[in-house]
């Protein structure tokens, strides 16, 4: 790739602005006739003189900082700062360019491929290009930018240039982080591809995209992959994978990945001890979890340590157990988190002991233990439960007056306690108010609605639940009518099902698979079975098919059905409405 050479013209203006700079006369550029020549371009010409005449970046880097300090209301363009960066890295001035890259990386559009392609084409040396776009896959990696890293990735992929490997592990982090584990593996083909070749960090992070997907099989290939191309694995390696296979409950494997761990000389740390302890509290395990708690040496228990212990008795009910453990933190110069008052708060809560839940809030106060949304959560969904509703408001405004913010579980627990009190009003103000702060209400939450007007006979007033909506300004999406109708069908109000049904319609409303088969159910359940064919023709010729997830839940929903279910089911199979992976389910 060539290097733009400026015409004779150009070049004499260029080398007598770089005159002016050498002689140190910079207040000259400030002079009208220079200050209107001195272009991007033209900047650009300039500095790459300065730093050739000088075979350093310092003046150059100088000149670039002091048009931006003395000329008023002046940014430098994109291309100026690329070349400056091009620059500094030329001459190893690495932290001054990268910093200089962060800079711009936000507000230039940089990842932009005809951006990107514009830039490139200025500098034609490769190892500076890898550099600075290292430099810039690792900026976007670390601002949570992830798609934006992907870009200038297949940007230097595409352009031959190689990407460090630093910042193949930061893409990488960044992808896992974002829960795009299947990105993960499709890039890391890539940068094998291109000659990556993978050092401990990079397999570490994709040990962790096995952990986040739960994948134990292809962790344990990773690590033997690791240990076939010479790359040992370290601490981090190893706990990840004790990790995962603790909370699969794979506790032989999690042991002899510590065995493999010491044996190659590396030793265990708190981190490793929590998630073996975790594993066993998880299955009420506690003589376990005790024993391995006590023999922990070269680490020290923390709070994580003791918390999970105290959780896992919790758990098993034992309560005495819990708070034993819990007074003893103090010995070790350990004081109890809101996590830790979290696992026996709940515990008392789902007992029923009102009264030592609160004497627990008071001891967290005294100790200046900040209750969280889990705190507040957990005594209000207590209230509801025994209908003390009140109370319940109480502590949603300290929860409000606290500075915390009201989320899904704490409108789920208002709305579930209004309604078992029958008052609706009360749980459709909660309602609106749910969505209205963005937390859309799951079909658990709507069917108490339809629950409570069923059994008082008030259907008609749940079907208008819909204008409801409009009137206070809210969207109407698939998943209101989805929920409705599919309550009405499980309480085998089929007329209250389709009355819904054509409302939806009415309103341009397409319905999909949940909608189509819990209609066609009710409609074969009470023996009408040409208005179930009809409705699974209808969803044959919309292409929806009843999904493996689909068939579990509705199987699990009508699970006193068997004969009248698999009925339905070979009708729905004879008519080709079961995805490949359900037919091999329900076989």
């Amino acid at each position: 790739m060539a290097t733009f050479v400026p015409p004779s013209s150009e070049l004499r203006l260029v080398h007598s602005i770089c005159g002016v700079v050498v002689k140190g006369c910079w207040g000259n550029l400030l002079k009208p006739k220079i200050d209107t020549n001195l272009t991007a371009i033209r900047l650009r010409e300039v500095l790459l003189q300065l730093s050739a005449y000088s075979y350093s970046p310092c003046l150059a880097w100088e000149l670039f900082r002091w048009i931006e300090s003395s000329i008023p209301n002046y940014k430098h363009p994109v291309q100026s700062s690329w070349t400056m960066i091009h620059i500094l890295t030329k001459y190893k001035h690495f932290k001054t360019a990268h910093h200089l890259l962060e800079k711009i990386a936000h507000k230039d559009f940089l990842s932009s491929p005809s951006v990107l392609t514009a830039l490139v084409r200025t500098h034609d040396d490769p190892d500076v290009n890898s550099h600075v776009l290292s430099w810039l896959v690792i900026v976007y990696g670390n601002s949570r930018m992830a798609h934006e890293a992907v870009q200038v990735f297949e940007h230097m992929r595409a352009s031959g240039f190689r990407l460090h490997l630093h910042a193949c592990t930061v893409l990488l982090n960044a992808l896992v982080k974002d829960k795009l584990t299947d990105m993960v593996w499709k890039l890391y083909k890539k940068m094998v591809k291109v000659g990556v070749v993978a050092n401990v960090h990079v397999f570490n992070v994709l040990i962790h995209a096995c952990c986040k997907s739960g994948d134990a099989e292809k962790a344990e290939k990773l690590l033997t992959e690791m240990e076939l191309d010479g790359v040992l694995p370290d601490l981090f390696t190893f706990n990840t994978l004790i990790s995962l296979y603790c909370k699969k409950g794979m506790h032989y494997e999690a042991l002899s990945v510590q065995d493999r761990m010491e044996r190659a000389g590396i030793a265990p740390d708190i981190v490793t001890y929590n998630s073996l302890i975790y594993a066993y509290s998880r299955e009420g395990r506690m003589r376990e979890a005790m024993r391995l708690l006590k023999e922990i040496k070269d680490a020290v228990p923390n709070n994580v340590t003791y918390t999970t212990v105290i959780d896992g008795y919790c758990r098993l009910n034992d309560l005495e157990s819990a708070l034993s453990l819990r007074d003893s933190m103090a010995d070790k110069g350990l004081y109890p988190t809101v996590v830790t008052y979290n696992s026996i708060l709940r515990k008392l809560c789902e007992g029923g002991r009102i009264r030592d839940a609160n004497k627990l809030l008071i001891e967290m106060g005294e100790r200046n233990v900040e209750p969280d949304n889990v705190t507040c959560n957990t005594l209000i969904n207590a209230y509801c439960k025994i209908g003390d509703m009140a109370s319940a408001l109480k502590v949603k405004d300290k929860m409000i007056g606290a500075g915390l913010k009201l989320d899904q579980f704490t409108y789920k627990a208002l709305i579930h306690g209004f309604c078992k009190a029958r008052d609706m009003k009360c749980a459709k103000e909660y309602l609106f108010s749910m969505l209205s702060a963005g937390f859309p209400p799951s079909y658990c939450t709507y069917s108490w609605f339809v629950d409570v007007h069923c059994d008082h006979q008030k259907e008609e007033e749940i079907i208008k639940l819909p204008d409801e909506f409009v009137n206070k300004g809210l969207c109407v999406d698939v998943s209101l009518y989805r929920a409705l109708i599919r309550r009405f069908c499980k309480r085998e109000k089929v007329d209250c099902a389709k009355k819904i049904f054509g409302l939806m319609k009415e309103k341009g409303i397409s319905g999909d698979s949940v909608i189509y088969t819990s209609l066609a159910y009710a409609q074969w359940k009470s023996g009408n079975v040409s208005v179930a064919s009809d409705l699974l023709d209808e969803m044959y010729k919309k292409r929806l098919m009843i999904t493996l997830k689909l068939y579990r839940s509705f199987s699990a929903s009508f699970a006193g059905d068997d004969k009248i279910l698999g009925l339905f089911w070979s009708h729905v199979v004879d008519r080709h409405l079961m995805s490949k992976n359900t037919l091999k389910d329900l076989q």
